[in-house]
Parts: structure tokens; C-alpha cells; sequence
């Protein structure tokens, strides 16, 4: 008899020690590191931050810790300072490209990288058993807003406006021009996509890639500036990829009065308002909260497992806002959307991106 009870309270306290790590204060202790935005800039990092949170909701006694380095050269340096107090870090954006150093370094620490991969200083991709790092099929999502807004143009007239000459932007560019094909070829459109010589994109190797870009993340002016002059060549909807520059492209859609945006990564229809009226048609989405829930969990879990993953539509990564009250799209736009996206998520429709061969006048499904 007391044999039994011996190992009844065996497993007792083996149940209890279990689920310690979700009842206990001993939860995960989660730094995110951003950089120069902070958790509230509505775009990218306010949306891992939200995938954070989630996990904290389902998992007692882990916390969070907002960490901001405005300089975006010490953003390594910011992460330095802190990794010894934390059990993960989530590092949003290419400027921790070079983080690889330090996770060798602390092995026993866990690595969330949101938008990037880890690379050796020369351009090189490399990986490590404790970093995840997450990237996006952005042209899958410029796919869909190239689609909806060759449907919902009034004056056949649309543009894009990108950020910086890398790799994502690219994406973006060249899936929203594959989206506006793909409509004119089979939607039955005569859509122009509207692209200003003089802000051109170069990318890294010196070739042109057209497009239009701002050249920064965060010049509000300049994105403005180059609305304007999109919107006097009469383009009527303009798809925003440009990080916090898009809000300069807000601004000249607002003042404008007769145009419309389509926003990138995150849902910006609160964004859009203007009076009594919004400029938001829809915005096309990379799913990082959900994401960066997922990997959290698998930490909790102890089922995680470093590597550079890009992840689309087949892992529901990728998409656009089809919820009542937060687009302004028609019935026939939705459609439409819901048919292309079951055919990228099959495979049928290959959108053009930077690295995979294709380009927006020549690509799988078109």
C-alpha cells in the first residue's frame, strides 16, 4: 500500500511539473526588438507584437518586453544589450540580418526572426539550429492586389509604390503587375500599370527593375510627393508596400478625394478614414501574428526547430482583407480574389518574384 501511494504522488508531481510552463510564473521571458518603429507602427512590428501577445493570453506567466533602438546601425547592438535577461528574441526587419553571431553564442536562446533571413555579411544566407526565421511569398500578395485593383480601377489606370529596391519590395512590384495581367488577360480588364521613370528601382546587381520607389522606409514626404504625381497621371488606385513611407501615399489619396489604396502586410482600414468616406479598398496581408504565435508555442512546447522558412498561401501565410466592413471590394472583385487565391495556393498560378525565374508578362497560369 504505501508503495502505491509512494507512486501515485510520483505522478502527482510529474503531472504537476508538466504543466508548470503554462501555469506557473516561470513562462517564457520574450523580448521583441525593433527598429526604428516600435511595436505601435500599425505595420509589421505592431502585428508580431500582436502574435506575442496571443501566445501570452494562452500561456500564464510569460511576459513581453518591448525593446526600441530608433538608430537602426546599433539594432545588433540592442539585441547585445539584452539576450542574457531573456529566454526568446523576436527581431523584426533586415537590419538583424547579422544576429547569427550572437545566437551562436547563446545557444540556449531562442531566435524569432519576422521579414528576414540571418546572413553572413556578404549576402550570404545562413542558418542556426535555435533561429527560426520567417519570410513571405510577397508576390503572392501583390498577386491579389494587382487583381483587385485592375477590377475596381475607374480609369484603367493603377501604380505601385515601393520602399527600397530589395528583394520583398521586388516581390511586391512584380505580383501586383502579374495581378494586373492575369486580369487583363482573363477577367476581362484593359488595366495600365503607371510607372515614373524617374523612380525607377535599380536592384543590387545594377539592373533597372522599373516600379516606383521611394527609396526609404520611413520618408513620409517623399511617398507623398510620389503619389501626387502618380495621381495627376490619373491613376486611381494605388497599392502602398513602401513600410511607414505608405502614410505619405494615405495623405495624397485623402487629399486627392477620388482615389482609393490598396495597403500592404497588415489590415490599415481604420487607417483609411477620411470624413465620412474611406480610402481603403483592401489590403493584402502576410500573416506574421500568427506565425510568430506558432513559434512561441513550439518553444513552449519544446518542439521547435531552427530554419530560414518563406512561408505563402499554402500554409494560409499570405492573403488579403475579405471581411465585412473592412474593404470596399464588389461582389465581382471577391470572386474573383477567392478564384486566384485556391489557384496560387494550388500551385496553378505562379506569380512573378524576384528570385523565381518569372517575370510579370511570362509566368505559371497566366
Amino acid at each position: 500500500m504505501k508503495k502505491a501511494i509512494h507512486v501515485g504522488l510520483i505522478l502527482i508531481l510529474v503531472f504537476a511539473l508538466v504543466g508548470c510552463s503554462s501555469c506557473s510564473g516561470k513562462g517564457l521571458k520574450i523580448a521583441i526588438v525593433s527598429s526604428p518603429f516600435g511595436i505601435e507602427d500599425n505595420l509589421i512590428n505592431q502585428d508580431s507584437y500582436a502574435g506575442i501577445q496571443a501566445f501570452i493570453k494562452d500561456n500564464r506567466g510569460a511576459s513581453v518586453t518591448p525593446v526600441l533602438e530608433q538608430d537602426t546601425a546599433n539594432a545588433i547592438q540592442a539585441v547585445e544589450k539584452i539576450v542574457a535577461k531573456y529566454d526568446v528574441i523576436v527581431a523584426v526587419g533586415s537590419q538583424f540580418a547579422g544576429i547569427y553571431n550572437i545566437a551562436q553564442q547563446n545557444p540556449d536562446k531562442k531566435f524569432i526572426l519576422v521579414d528576414f533571413f540571418p546572413d553572413d555579411g556578404e549576402n550570404n544566407e545562413i542558418t542556426a539550429p535555435n533561429i527560426y526565421a520567417m519570410k513571405f511569398a510577397e508576390q503572392e500578395s501583390g498577386f491579389f492586389a494587382g487583381v483587385a485593383a485592375a477590377i475596381e480601377t475607374k480609369t484603367g489606370r493603377v501604380a505601385s509604390i515601393q520602399g527600397k529596391p530589395l528583394p520583398s519590395d521586388i516581390n511586391y512590384q512584380y505580383g501586383f503587375m502579374s495581378g494586373v495581367n492575369y486580369a487583363n488577360r482573363h477577367l476581362g480588364t484593359n488595366t495600365v500599370v503607371i510607372e515614373l521613370p524617374s523612380y525607377a528601382g535599380t536592384d543590387i546587381t545594377g539592373k533597372n527593375i522599373g516600379g516606383n520607389y521611394v527609396g526609404d522606409y520611413n520618408n513620409e514626404a517623399a511617398a507623398l510627393t510620389l503619389a501626387k504625381a502618380l495621381l495627376a497621371q490619373n491613376v486611381d488606385i494605388i497599392f502602398a508596400a513602401a513600410g511607414a513611407s505608405s502614410d505619405g501615399v494615405f495623405t495624397a489619396v485623402k487629399e486627392h478625394g477620388n482615389s482609393s489604396v490598396i495597403a500592404s502586410d497588415v489590415d490599415r482600414y481604420a487607417d483609411g478614414a477620411n470624413g465620412d468616406k474611406n480610402i481603403v479598398l483592401t489590403s493584402v496581408l502576410k500573416a506574421m501574428a500568427s506565425n510568430v504565435q506558432k513559434q512561441l508555442q513550439a518553444i513552449q512546447d519544446d518542439t521547435f526547430t531552427g530554419g530560414n522558412v518563406t512561408l505563402d498561401a499554402k500554409t494560409d501565410s499570405t492573403g488579403y482583407v475579405s471581411e465585412s466592413g473592412q474593404h470596399q471590394l464588389s461582389e465581382k472583385t471577391l470572386n474573383a480574389l477567392a478564384d486566384v487565391y485556391a489557384k496560387v495556393k494550388n500551385g496553378d498560378i505562379v506569380p512573378a518574384s524576384k528570385y523565381n525565374g518569372y517575370t510579370p508578362k511570362s509566368f505559371p497560369g497566366l
